[in-house]
């Protein structure tokens, strides 16, 4: 005769159920700026200046590193599992190319496809030449003292 669970069990076991589940989401994020495509086309090369794009786009998201020529607003979209890493399901970068005068002269957009994945080897330095341990430093000079050829060149007399 097979036995069926209580009542009690099986509502315990929905209610553990349901509040496994939401672990099992997937997760979406939003970093950045938030592009809007009508003040992006806005935008025109050789029409407006440092200031309307100011006023327009809002604060870049950062600008160059060695000169504030180029504006950048970067948007990205991310998706993951609970507890899963993110990836970049989708992302936009904008520069915005100024002149010495601070008129723009280039407007540009990229995508997902120019991020870059980066593998990092171990937690050290890969160096070249023989590989070292603490007893190979500790007692690698045994038996080299003394040695023929290992010490300064003895002269005949």
């Amino acid at each position: 005769m097979v036995r069926f669970p209580t009542r009690s069990a099986t509502v315990l076991l929905i209610a553990l159920t349901a509040a496994a589940l939401p672990g099992c989401t997937k997760l979406r994020s939003h970093q950045g700026y938030v592009v809007d495509p009508d003040l992006v086309n806005a935008v025109q090369p050789g029409v407006d200046t440092r200031q309307s794009v100011l006023q327009t786009l809002g604060t870049p998201t950062f600008t160059g590193q060695f000169s504030d020529r180029e504006w950048f607003y970067l948007s990205r979209d991310s998706r993951n599992y609970a507890f899963n890493r993110p990836r970049a399901a989708s992302q936009t970068t904008l520069r915005v190319t100024f002149d010495p005068a601070g008129n723009v002269t280039a407007i540009d957009r990229t995508g997902v496809d120019q991020v870059a994945s980066i593998n990092p080897s171990d937690k050290k330095t890969p160096t070249l030449g023989r590989e070292s341990n603490f007893f190979s430093d500790l007692f690698g000079n045994i038996g080299t003292v003394g040695a023929p050829g290992a010490g300064p060149s003895q002269r005949p007399n």
